[in-house]
């Protein structure tokens, strides 16, 4: 009688094992969506509170040039003043080349996703428009930090409102963004000379910037000093 074939025992893989190209599609290394793309985190927001200002960043996609021009810029100031709400406020800004910051005050979690969200439609409309494209203008979510205490607050505003010494801009002293709400801020050490025509024709617009009504904002914050002129963002304030 002849003797029957041993049966082959079967072996569970792990998926790692599993896993071997074929040679005919399904799985094989490097495929599917790259994963060094950096951008904002998608993780759960944290909860905003309505004592806390934010700090918001919001970035250009790649290609578009830059919208540090100043009649663009006035059209963007435009489009910030237009875009309070009564639960959401910009209270100072920024526009540099290729992002923008702004310090706001928001009610709650949905409040300032709706509240971005319009501020950032306007904005995308108004350099399209300027330019004469269509397409899309802000790439990835926008990035927000809540500012809980006084010193916070400060190194924010400084950050925002002299951000392009940050980025090595410097004409001076006495020089004041015109791309930022620097003209309509009252947390200056000195007041605004004015000095020069751009200067004199920002003093004379109204703010597009809001009040701020939170206690960090008004009085908080000025409890480390006013700001000077010449403080860069990054360094100890002289």
């Amino acid at each position: 009688m002849a003797k029957k074939p041993e049966r082959k025992r079967h072996i569970q893989l792990t998926l790692d094992q599993a896993r071997r190209p074929i040679g005919h599609g399904g799985w094989r290394p490097g495929a599917g969506r790259p994963r060094t793309r950096k951008g904002v985190s998608h993780d759960a927001r944290e909860p905003v509170s309505a004592d806390h200002p934010q700090h918001v960043t919001v970035r250009l996609v790649d290609g578009l040039p830059s919208v540090r021009n100043r009649k663009l810029v006035a059209e963007l100031r435009q489009c910030i003043a237009k875009a309070h709400r009564a639960n959401f406020r910009t209270i100072e800004f920024n526009i540099e080349a290729n992002h923008m910051h702004f310090i706001i005050e928001a009610s709650d979690n949905k409040a300032r996703g709706r509240g971005v969200q319009g501020l950032k439609t306007r904005l995308a409309r108004c350099v399209n428009r300027y330019l004469g494209r269509t397409g899309k203008v802000f790439a990835d979510r926008y990035h927000a930090r809540t500012l809980k205490t006084p010193r916070e607050v400060r190194l924010a505003l400084r950050y925002v409102l002299n951000n392009a010494r940050h980025h090595g801009i410097d004409l001076g002293r006495d020089w004041i963004d015109p791309s930022s709400s620097a003209a309509w801020f009252d947390g200056w050490k000195e007041p605004i000379k004015p000095d020069a025509w751009w200067k004199r024709e920002l003093l004379a617009e109204p703010s597009p910037v809001a009040k701020a009504t939170v206690w960090l904002l008004r009085v908080g914050w000025r409890r480390h000093g006013a700001i000077a002129f010449d403080e860069v963002p990054g360094r100890q304030p002289r």
